[in-house]
């Protein structure tokens, strides 16, 4: 916390165990924050205040942990750690992929490759008034150009995979007017991540199989009622891989 300023005198620091209990309690409201607004999406979605719909995405969970024993999910063959992806379009499913079935299947039109670039967001602008045009209900979420949709579509985490929510296009335009970079933000493969219950908030471009590994890793971190401790600390170190990578 800021120093305190005395009367008629210097600023006084807060006693370490004072900043320790306001820290904690800070983290205590963005932990019951993101419970509070995951945890109503663990039932049917249903309509917005303003009529749009939310909409029970398909249960893409990312790409699966990479280890021994991975195969194609288009031919069998065995692959190793390190390997590409593929976005499914229709089912917006994230399909792990051998090199040759990568190249023959990225030109398909049921078949995009995920993106591989990731860009961290410094200096990206969006205003609490802009961001509660878009009434999504948590503030963790990513954006993406879909195809299929033909539209912008936000994707949120909870503890039964991913709820999906058309934009109004008007909020959209103008977020990309102050951020020219989304001007660029590739269809289908690649999105913008959002957090906004961190502090500072965080946002980066980034491949959509990470995209979609986002709500992988709530779903897979999620324990009890409430999420358990370990969900705050999932979700940092996947915004510090993110920055890691847009670094390297």
């Amino acid at each position: 916390m800021s120093p305190v300023d005395g009367e008629g005198g210097p600023p006084q620091a807060v006693p370490s165990d004072g900043k320790a209990a306001i820290e904690a309690a800070g983290a205590a409201r963005r932990r019951a924050g993101l419970v509070g607004g995951l945890r109503r999406f663990a039932t049917a979605p249903g309509p917005k205040p303003d009529g749009r719909q939310n909409a029970q995405a398909p249960a893409v969970a990312g790409p699966p942990p990479r280890g021994e024993g991975e195969t194609c999910d288009l031919c069998g063959t065995s692959l190793p750690p390190d390997h590409r992806h593929l976005l499914q379009l229709e089912e917006r499913r994230i399909d792990c992929s051998c090199e040759p079935c990568w190249a023959m299947r990225s030109g398909d039109t049921e078949y995009r490759p995920v993106g591989t670039r990731t860009a961290w967001l410094p200096d990206f602008e969006l205003s609490g008034e802009r961001w509660a045009s878009f009434a999504i209900p948590i503030g963790l979420t990513f954006f993406m150009r879909s195809s299929t949709a033909k539209t912008v579509v936000a994707l949120y985490p909870s503890p039964a995979g991913a709820t999906e929510s058309e934009l109004d296009m008007g909020s959209w335009d103008a977020l990309v007017a102050d951020n020219p970079v989304l001007e660029g933000l590739d269809t289908d493969s690649e999105g913008l991540v959002v957090n906004r219950l961190s502090d500072p908030h965080q946002y980066a471009i980034a491949p959509i199989d990470q995209c979609y590994a986002l709500v992988g890793l709530v779903k897979s971190s999620w324990e009890g009622i409430s999420g358990g401790t370990g969900l705050e600390r999932a979700i940092a170190g996947y915004f510090d891989g993110l920055r890691q990578r847009a670094a390297a």
